[in-house]
């Protein structure tokens, strides 16, 4: 059976689950197109595209529904090709969302859909996350810090120690013997979700500091 990127989206509190679904395949094409010109990603195939970037992405919001809903400062670490940064501001457009890598042919991308696309909810920026967590801008700004097939859970919140504000947290997606390697080094204050398993591609989990 195909996978249903609208009942999914719907079972992750996105309130207009078709339109969703529709501007994710505009995203898709986009994609497709740019990825003749740079390599960005090698996933580009519409159910594919579905599994891995859409409902991937959207994954952090079965376990934290409140980000579907309140008007969330997010700053999403090493984005790349802009995952999960522009699914969520896709799917809740009331989010604020910072797409924050240092490889420029990425951010270009990002930038360029999120114009192309009307999300005016997406700031891109070019520098190393140590950086900004010495700039004052950067400090106790964010409720959610995420990152999607980065780096290890422990040099992410090492870099980005000064991002999340009072009552924010870090939320990193890891594959289950990621998060069995990681969760040992975080300490007593991290958490991890349980298993879910998409169609076709494993378990996958969040793991997760307690609230700031």
């Amino acid at each position: 059976m195909s996978f249903d990127l609208r009942e999914f989206a719907a079972s992750c509190h996105v309130s207009e689950p078709g339109a969703f679904a529709e501007r994710c395949e505009k995203l898709r094409l986009l994609l497709e197109e740019a990825n003749t010109r740079v390599n960005l990603t090698r996933i580009t195939g519409k159910e594919e595209f579905e599994l891995k970037h859409a409902a991937d992405s959207l994954l952090i919001a079965r376990f934290f529904p409140e980000i579907a809903s309140g008007a969330h400062a997010v700053a999403d670490l090493g984005c790349g090709a802009g995952f999960p940064t522009l699914i969520l501001a896709l799917a809740f457009p009331q989010l604020e969302l910072q797409a924050i890598d240092g490889t420029l042919k990425t951010l270009r991308f990002v930038e360029s859909a999120a114009a192309t696309l009307g999300l005016g909810n997406v700031h891109v920026v070019h520098a190393r996350i140590e950086e900004l967590n010495r700039r004052e801008d950067f400090r106790r700004r964010f409720d959610f810090v995420t990152a999607r097939a980065v780096a290890a859970s422990p040099e992410l919140a090492r870099k980005a120690s000064a991002f999340p504000r009072k009552g924010g947290r870090f939320v990193f997606y890891k594959t289950p013997g990621q998060a069995a390697e990681e969760m040992p080094l975080l300490g007593e204050k991290w958490r991890c979700t349980p298993e879910f398993e998409l169609p076709g591609c494993g378990g996958r989990v969040l793991v997760y500091s307690e609230k700031f």
